[in-house]
């Protein structure tokens, strides 16, 4: 979503982040501007702005913000080979960057990739840590083929959705991880673990269910905070017990030394 922002007496401009661009950037608190439009058309937005500017009387942009707003995008540096593609920019950060590059588009031996919000958001789950450069991040391109492109696994646009991805994206729309912290999801676990423990002492299932849910998507978000995701952690736990090997003491599993 693209807004145009309006600091009274200052300027008209655009931004797709109010709070990073007016309020961090710029320094101005939400009740010191306004926000005159909103769109998705970004040829509507550059317009429009254009438009708006001319009307209050503020100095107009010499350059549209779509063209702007490409050139930027063009600054992408991305390195692609055969079998990966890798941002400048660690996991924890990717989604923000790659969000303000929607649109962008590269050429890998799989063919054209693009940053759509379904693209980006499988990016920023199955993006890995680079082993040469903490600061850098990367994805198979094989993987995004096979998600997205490949005709015979997929037909048509594949928008990836399970039960993970909605809690993300529940939580990004509520300002969670631009706002939130590791620690208070901690604490909030805590609590969810507290209210497990009394549905467990009542029997209560209803109560159970409610916690362990509740639980889940709390071990979700604060995955995502610590730069992965829980279906990593679930996997890596698995893989560690997958071959384990025990017996069953007193209703409690003990593995073998």
């Amino acid at each position: 979503m693209y807004f145009i922002y309006h600091i009274p007496g200052k300027k008209i401009g655009v931004t797709r982040d109010l709070n990073k661009r007016v309020t961090v950037i710029q320094g101005y608190r939400p009740d010191e501007y306004e926000v005159l439009d909103s769109s998705e058309d970004i040829n509507y937005i550059s317009d429009k702005e254009i438009e708006l500017q001319k009307s209050y009387g503020y100095k107009v942009d010499r350059q549209k913000y779509k063209n702007l707003y490409s050139q930027k995008s063009n600054k992408m540096k991305i390195n692609v080979t055969e079998q990966t593609t890798t941002f400048p920019i660690p996991r924890i950060k990717l989604n923000g960057w790659l969000m303000e590059n929607m649109n962008q588009e590269w050429e890998t031996s799989h063919g054209k990739f693009i940053l759509t919000p379904e693209t980006i958001r499988w990016i920023t789950i199955n993006s890995k840590k680079s082993m040469y450069n903490d600061k850098k991040s990367y994805i198979y391109n094989k993987a995004y083929y096979e998600a997205f492109l490949n005709p015979e696994h997929n037909p048509g646009f594949v928008e990836q959705l399970d039960i993970f991805n909605n809690i993300r994206e529940w939580a990004d729309e509520r300002g969670l991880y631009k706002n939130g912290d590791p620690k208070t999801q901690l604490i909030k676990l805590y609590e969810e673990s507290g209210e497990l423990s009394q549905s467990l002492l009542k029997n209560d299932k209803a109560g159970i269910i409610d916690a362990i849910g509740d639980s889940v998507v709390v071990l979700t978000n604060l995955a995502h905070l610590v730069g992965t995701d829980i279906e990593t952690c679930i996997k890596s736990a698995y893989d560690e017990i997958s071959n384990r090997t025990g017996r069953m003491i007193n209703g409690t599993f003990v593995k073998d030394e």
